[in-house]
């Protein structure tokens, strides 16, 4: 075997095979050799795309989420809510994600940089961890959603803000440990499983109970919201029946509470399905298929649509919030505004005085949906 040419030790195959190449860029694999140019498979023109999407998507999202994080951090009536507690946290990990993923991305696939196993296992982690804290910080909006639909008037005391903190600390907990584990051993070189041809050094094992926690998380979201749609389609249904005969009146916002839903809640499920059904089945191929060249650079790109996401996510459930955009609004022009008064707050919580404990329940139910509807959040819930 001449100088230019190099050992690999594949651990996915457990075959030997020989390569040709002038600078070859290995990592070391347990008591093998694992070349990196079998991941590092993109053309010229393909890491140009790559490097413009990145560097344009990336600061973009960059800034978005700081933007949310800063205008919640100012607005003392929004940090004191669980649903934008919540949103906080959602806002976090996409913004770790959107640095951690473009700066592991470009840096692998654009100047293919080679770190050693612990660095590499280490920066995959944070991506790992960032869009789990994600999608678990969207589990956790559906909930309190969910929560605001089926028990409007008990809304305030189900979901305090200590739960809410509690949910969020169990959550990152989680989250950063499945990140860690590939570190801490939980990989094909020191496992010595078959390792994935999507991911160097990821146990295949790692990348199955990986692929379902996610898978059940949207699972999870999915069933949330499509609960969600059908109770606000009773209430309406019935409370349209409530007003038949009532000449005069019109309907309630001249649009059912359930079709404007129904938009708000279709938007979000198209966006999940889009982003992250790519990704899974490429992932899911993985596990029981050989994959290709082509495949492996078609999976790069479906890579980038996990970014989107994080592009996305802000604009979704906060900044077409009214109350983030008044917030917003309010910080960029300078004034200090009053936080709202008490009548005010009884009527976000869907508390309304004077009213039959059946009217209250109804006119709560009312506000929960045109919240999550228009505004994309819950009522206010106290400490």
């Amino acid at each position: 075997m001449n100088e230019n040419t190099s050992l690999l030790i594949n651990p996915t195959r457990n075959s030997t095979t020989s390569y040709t190449t002038d600078k070859p860029k290995e990592m070391v694999c347990g008591n093998s050799t694992l070349l990196m140019e079998s991941f590092m498979i993109l053309t010229e023109g393909q890491k140009k795309a790559v490097a413009v999407l990145c560097l344009t998507v990336g600061p973009f999202t960059m800034l978005e989420n700081i933007l949310v994080l800063c205008v919640i951090l100012l607005t003392p009536h929004l940090r004191s809510r669980p649903s934008y507690l919540f949103i906080s946290s959602l806002a976090t990990a996409d913004l770790m994600a959107s640095i951690i993923f473009v700066y592991s991305f470009v840096g692998f696939h654009v100047f293919e940089h080679k770190d050693n196993s612990n660095i590499f296992l280490f920066k995959l982690g944070g991506v790992i961890a960032s869009f789990s804290a994600s999608v678990g910080s969207l589990l956790l909006t559906a909930i309190d959603r969910y929560i605001c639909i089926h028990k409007p008037s008990e809304y305030r005391t189900i979901l305090t803000m200590t739960k809410a903190v509690k949910c969020l600390l169990v959550l990152w907990s989680v989250v950063i440990l499945i990140g860690l584990f590939p570190l801490m051993g939980w990989n094909c070189c020191d496992s010595h499983y078959q390792c994935s041809e999507l991911f160097p050094l990821v146990d295949e094992t790692y990348l199955i109970s990986w692929i379902m926690l996610i898978t059940c998380l949207l699972v999870l979201i999915i069933y949330a919201y499509i609960h969600i749609l059908r109770k606000a389609h009773f209430h309406s249904v019935h409370m349209e029946k409530q007003k038949e005969g009532r000449k005069g009146q019109s309907k309630l916002g001249h649009t059912r509470i359930d079709i404007k839903l129904a938009k708000t809640l279709g938007l979000i499920l198209i966006i999940l399905i889009t982003f992250w059904s790519p990704v899974l089945g490429l992932m899911t191929f993985d596990i029981f298929a050989k994959v290709s060249k082509g495949t492996k650079k078609i999976f790069a790109f479906c890579s980038m649509l996990c970014l989107l996401n994080s592009t996305v996510n802000p604009i979704v459930y906060a900044l077409r919030s009214k109350d983030m955009r008044s917030a917003l609004l309010n910080i960029l022009s300078g004034c200090k505004r009053q936080s709202p008064s008490r009548e005010s707050s009884m009527e976000s919580d869907g508390h309304i005085k004077g009213n039959t404990a059946s009217t209250t329940m109804f006119l709560s139910f009312d506000k929960c949906s045109l919240d999550i509807s228009e505004n994309g959040t819950s009522p206010t819930a106290d400490k």
